[in-house]
């Protein structure tokens, strides 16, 4: 018991542990050994089918899945612990909704314990649904690089694991070449800052899979749940917003 006790101080708080034990437990087990995102042939098998998704977001009770109003754009985003990170866009004007899941990995389908085993090479994300007439894809990713620190490879504070690396999830060039400019501009300034290397991944968007209905908004029917998002420090250049 003393043992576990002192590998969990090292992964969450106790007050993370007494709220989210479970979570507590998988990125103990797991995080630590896996700081390399799993070969296709090695991941997890998922399944076909795919996750029940709630008929609205639980805040401003628009749908989570498309097709979405003309003129809607979304973007993916990985910047640590989902619960925290969809809370940061739902607060947001000019987000229509948001929703959590995975991106980035093999696994089709995947549970939120499976990609916590690291096994699955998902992250876990936020899909931003935003009106670009109110808040442009550089507003958006404001957000994220202010939000979360892009320097931390594969993990975010205390939270340990491929899962929670810092990402972009494009879904064209034209938001490939935004993501870029800024996580190259963003990366000089926190070098200005004396912060290490940015290790932001920009790819294409690929498959993303809705996580589980309880991980949705997850923090507004839990307002005492965990929380470890948090940025640098830094504030993005203006020249990036446009």
């Amino acid at each position: 018991f003393t043992l576990y006790l002192g590998v969990l101080s090292g992964s969450r708080s106790w007050f993370s542990f007494f709220r989210s034990g479970r979570r507590t437990w998988i990125n103990t087990m797991f995080g630590h050994r896996l700081l390399t995102i799993v070969d296709p042939a090695d991941a997890l098998p998922g399944r076909d089918e795919a996750m029940a998704v709630p008929v609205a977001h639980f805040v401003n009770g628009r749908s989570l899945v498309g097709p979405f109003a003309d003129g809607i754009e979304t973007v993916v985003v990985g910047m640590g612990c989902f619960w925290g990170a969809e809370r940061k866009f739902w607060e947001t004007p000019g987000v229509w909704t948001t929703a959590v899941g995975y991106a980035g990995g093999h696994t089709p389908n995947p549970t939120y314990e499976e990609v916590c085993s690291g096994l699955t090479g998902h992250n876990e994300v936020v899909l931003v649904v935003f009106d670009p007439a109110t808040l442009g894809l550089e507003g958006v990713l404001r957000i994220f690089w202010e939000n979360h620190d892009p320097t931390q490879g594969m993990r975010q504070g205390n939270d340990v694991g491929t899962q929670y690396r810092s990402g972009v999830y494009v879904a064209d060039g034209a938001q490939r070449a935004v993501a870029e400019a800024g996580r190259e501009a963003y990366a000089a300034r926190l070098a200005e800052a004396g912060f290490a290397v940015v290790t932001t991944e920009v790819a294409d968007r690929g498959a993303f899979y809705y996580a589980e209905d309880h991980h949705q908004q997850y923090l507004v029917r839990n307002p005492m749940g965990y929380c470890g998002i948090g940025g640098t420090g830094v504030a993005c250049p203006t020249a990036v917003l446009g």
